[in-house]
């Protein structure tokens, strides 16, 4: 059992999360939209708004934004245009895609994980409220921040052992594990 693998089944465990969570969190897409409608068929048909429920849509549209950026990493959906890279290789696309996410995904992803990390607590010890009358608590939303970046931190990582697997020659293309987009598309 060679580190390489080792590596290789912890980046199969992160995909694993992030799949569940990514498909779980999908279906807060539902539940956006039908808040978002019945919100408007309630101000209209009975002239009663609630500021509670339009910041519950705004946690979701979060958690849904925060919570699936580690899920679309894992299916290679985040946008990009490959106008130089898609020249390139798959091999040489590999290493452009290694080299950003350890010099850039990981440390931008953790650097935020961190930052947030305090905020959210102070809100949570606080009991921080809405400053909005019938707002509501605001350390829910504010946990998602440094939960979201911990996913795609996880999944930047599990993308990179992927990617130096398949430069060692022990793991397939991850490119093409997801019917991911290379080689100049965009996505």
């Amino acid at each position: 059992d060679t580190p390489v693998s080792q590596l290789l089944r912890l980046s199969g465990l992160i995909d694993r999360l992030n799949s569940v969570v990514g498909r779980a969190v999908t279906w807060l897409v539902l539940v956006m939209t039908l808040i978002s409608s019945g919100n408007a068929v309630i101000r209209y048909a009975f002239n009663y708004s609630s500021n509670a429920w339009l910041e519950i849509q705004w946690y979701l549209f979060a958690a849904v934004f925060l919570l699936c950026s580690g899920y679309t990493l894992l299916h290679n959906e985040h946008i990009r245009i490959d106008v130089i890279a898609g020249r390139f290789s798959r091999r040489t696309q590999t290493w452009i895609e290694v080299i950003g996410g350890i010099f850039f995904l990981l440390p931008m992803a953790c650097l935020i994980l961190w930052l947030s990390w305090p905020i959210f607590v102070n809100s949570l010890v606080s009991g921080e409220m809405s400053s909005d009358a019938g707002g509501l608590i605001r350390w829910p939303a504010k946990m998602l921040i440094p939960l979201g970046f911990a996913l795609l931190a996880l999944q930047g990582l599990s993308e990179t052992i992927k990617r130096i697997g398949f430069l060692m020659g022990v793991s397939p293309d991850p490119a093409t594990a997801h019917g991911a987009h290379h080689g100049g598309e965009h996505g």
